[in-house]
């Protein structure tokens, strides 16, 4: 299966994983202990040493850590290692407050490296394929993750970032890209876009490795037959490391989490109960080997199964279905992160109450947003100008915060109904989340 299938690692018999998972997690949480303030403080209330972890048996007696958790140590309060000892940062976008920065060792880029070779691996590709990685590169982790994998496998790596679709099926057409790296949103707009200009028989991609928002099994038949491709799912989070925690290979029915870096656990969203195999809950996860930014019982929020159930392509890694919803209220509309909450500052500081309704959709292959919002009933628009005027002030200000455009309506003071919570006043109607087949 190629140079990133590791055989020895990725077939391994439960018993061995678990024996390999109980040793790294052990000298994990003693170098998480002697180097981070926030845990050693969190593990000293709860009563927990170092030595009180024998294994993977006693995971469930360290602390949950979350992201507010990771925002309130900004910059570096969950670095484990010297400064001298970083070489890079990644980053999430902060929209909602303080961003979550990511510390990387050179040890932790190339396991991550690794986890997304072993992706592409797990696509089909090898050192003979073009890999096209529309991702975005900078601070945001899928381009970097992308691209360092393809080099592991030894692939001819595009680094081409997003956007400029024009220059991008150029690209493939003349360096003859084979996989292309995107969101699921973005291969279908390339899709569409080669189809208009007539150039799909001088494409020649077989597979698609699609992540970084939800997407339906629907959207996936759709790009598999615009493109004539193959498409796998990918997971990850700058938090952990980005994508290649885990990934889809060729059964196409759940992602295989890379166990020998990170333990998964599903716990009751309510309680932090650890949950059995097959029993939906919240996403949790353990860093294993990551050095810098070592994260213990990290609270994801994504809802999804777990299964060891026998896996045609050999793996025996857990895998985990898509992600089913959220155990918060964050949305993900074009690879973004969307909380209600940034709404309402905004609207608040704009001198508006927080009565609004939120409208997400799908129209085509696209994602759409819009919010109405109620004027005040003492300040009213005292034309159709002047609330123009005010639509395009409250556009400005959340395409600052959200990092996309929305489409503002001011209406009329008690139009929008009211109700005692944020979730009957959050419409998404693109219906991203399937139930899972894995426990079926």
């Amino acid at each position: 299966m190629g140079n990133y299938f590791n055989e020895e690692i990725e077939t391994m018999p439960l018993d061995k994983l678990q024996a390999l998972q109980s040793e790294r997690l052990v000298e994990q949480v003693k170098h998480v202990y002697d180097n981070v303030a926030f845990y050693r403080n969190k593990m000293d209330e709860a009563g927990i040493k170092p030595e009180d972890i024998h294994g993977i048996e006693d995971l469930h007696k360290l602390p949950f850590i979350t992201k507010d958790d990771l925002r309130d140590q900004y910059p570096y309060g969950f670095r484990a290692v010297p400064q001298n000892e970083c070489v890079r940062i990644q980053s999430t976008s902060g929209t909602t407050g303080r961003r979550v920065v990511s510390f990387y060792t050179q040890d932790d880029i190339d396991i991550w490296d690794t986890c997304c070779a072993r992706a592409i691996v797990a696509a089909g590709g090898t050192k003979d394929d073009v890999v096209h990685v529309c991702y975005g590169y900078g601070l945001f982790t899928g381009g970097p993750g992308l691209n360092g994998g393809s080099h592991k496998v030894g692939c001819l790596t595009l680094p081409m970032s997003s956007g400029n679709t024009d220059r991008q099926i150029q690209f493939m057409q003349d360096l003859g890209s084979t996989i292309l790296c995107c969101t699921p949103s973005y291969a279908a707009y390339l899709a569409e876009s080669i189809h208009e200009r007539g150039a799909m028989d001088q494409i020649k991609l077989k597979a698609g490795i699609f992540g970084a928002e939800a997407w339906t099994e629907e959207m996936r038949h759709n790009i598999e037959k615009s493109l004539n491709i193959k498409a796998y799912d990918i997971y990850g989070l700058t938090e952990i490391s980005g994508p290649g925690v885990s990934f889809e290979c060729s059964e196409q029915k759940g992602m295989h989490i890379n166990e020998d870096h990170f333990i998964a656990e599903i716990i009751n969203p309510v309680t932090g109960e650890v949950l059995p195999e097959g029993e939906k809950g919240e996403l949790v996860f353990t860093c294993i080997t990551k050095k810098a930014f070592p994260l213990l019982r990290y609270r994801t929020r994504d809802i999804c199964v777990l299964s060891r159930k026998k896996c045609s392509c050999g793996r025996t890694h857990v895998r985990m279905s898509k992600p089913l919803g959220r155990s918060d209220d964050m949305m993900v509309v074009k690879g973004v992160n969307v909380f209600p909450s940034q709404i309402e500052t905004v609207l608040l500081n704009d001198g508006y109450e927080a009565n609004y309704r939120l409208v997400v959709d799908r129209v085509g292959n696209s994602d759409t947003i819009a919010v109405d919002v109620e004027w005040l009933p003492s300040n009213p628009p005292k034309d159709k100008d002047e609330k123009r005027a005010r639509e395009s002030k409250l556009f400005g200000h959340l395409k600052s915060m959200l990092g996309i455009a929305v489409e503002v309506s001011l209406v009329a003071p008690k139009s929008i109904p009211r109700s005692e919570g944020k979730a009957v006043r959050i419409v998404d109607n693109r219906n991203l989340y399937e139930e899972s087949t894995l426990a079926n």
